[in-house]
């Protein structure tokens, strides 16, 4: 009796939660779409700022392609078939909310955006105060 009773809870817990947040079918694929075709962007980006002899852009460019790396391996994991562990990313990162999703792929490259921001600025109030030091 108790196996029957439990049957059906563990089997609504189990089940994705895209499909309790009213998504249809295309909209995940075009959810989905969009995070490979961001990667692979983000990949040719960093392998662009990879040719450089500034070693602060080749850095970038390894992080760059790093994330591609990380998006491919959550959203696409048919791409990333010679990892073992791939299917079980994709499984977990499925399970995981659509805002969940969203604040994992962005919220650490906002912080990095706005601090790389930040340091521009600060270099260019510099060169504008050794500017007008030297004009005096």
């Amino acid at each position: 009796m108790s196996s029957s009773g439990g049957a059906p809870g563990a089997s609504a817990s189990s089940a994705p939660p895209a499909q309790e947040e009213g998504m249809t079918w295309w909209y995940r694929w075009l959810c989905r779409l969009s995070g490979v075709l961001g990667a692979v962007s983000c990949a040719i980006s960093g392998l662009f700022n990879c040719i450089t002899i500034h070693p602060l852009n080749i850095a970038a460019g390894v992080w760059m392609i790093m994330n591609a790396f990380i998006l491919l391996l959550c959203e696409a994991p048919f791409c990333c078939q010679f990892i073992e562990f791939a299917n079980t990313v994709a499984e977990k990162v499925d399970r995981l909310r659509s805002w969940q999703k969203a604040v994992f792929y962005c919220g650490g490259d906002a912080i990095s955006y706005a601090r790389i921001q930040q340091q521009r600025q600060q270099a260019d109030e510099e060169k504008l105060a050794e500017t007008l030091e030297g004009e005096l």
